[in-house]
């Protein structure tokens, strides 16, 4: 249907009789070989030719590590700001040991590895290297989100001077809710 629409230019919504004019253009982007794919019967011909008609190849980060630092950049400013942490500075000497990683899951992991790391407030270099540990053990991850959790709870708090119901509109929760979760903290305290 898609090759139909690209070619003729025209849709039939279900139940219609009537064919109305559409002018799209279509960006498609893929990881794959797509020359590959059709030569082995994977992917349709015709529409590959129909797709295939200005192709852009996009480097890996790894091959473009000039990008790393305005990238890097972009991601402190959006992630601080949205999650309400203070961005941070990137040093020079934090920018080369990223640009030394070769970056398997590409831009998308470079944001993943700086949102960790102003969540947990470590160097990116830091949090890289906690992608490569092994898998940690069943629960370890709960604990982990509730770490978290409890940070940017406390950071908010901090930031609105102790104020709950100011915290608890800026986290976006009821007063009752941010009381529940500080007072289970206090409880664990008491506890251990």
């Amino acid at each position: 249907h898609l090759l139909r629409v690209l070619e003729e230019k025209t849709i039939r919504p279900v139940g219609s009789n009537q064919e109305i004019p559409v002018d799209v253009r279509i960006i498609a982007a893929t990881n794959r070989n797509l020359d590959a794919h059709v030569k082995e019967g994977h992917f349709r011909q015709d529409l590959f030719f129909r797709l295939n008609v200005l192709n852009l190849q996009m480097p890996a980060l790894r091959e473009r590590v000039d990008d790393l630092k305005i990238l890097t950049e972009y991601f402190i400013d959006n992630i601080s700001t949205s999650l309400s942490i203070k961005p941070v500075q990137l040093e020079p000497d934090e920018l080369s040991l990223l640009a030394t990683y070769s970056w398997p899951g590409n831009v998308r992991e470079l944001k993943n590895v700086i949102e960790r790391s102003l969540i947990l407030n470590l160097p990116a270099s830091e949090c890289i290297a906690n992608v490569k540990l092994t898998r940690p053990s069943p629960g370890m991850d709960s604990i982990l989100l509730e770490d978290i959790e409890k940070q940017h709870i406390l950071k908010i708090l901090e930031s609105e001077n102790g104020n709950k119901s100011a915290a608890a509109r800026h986290l976006g929760v009821s007063r009752k809710t941010l009381e529940r979760k500080v007072s289970g903290w206090e409880k664990a305290t008491l506890n251990s």
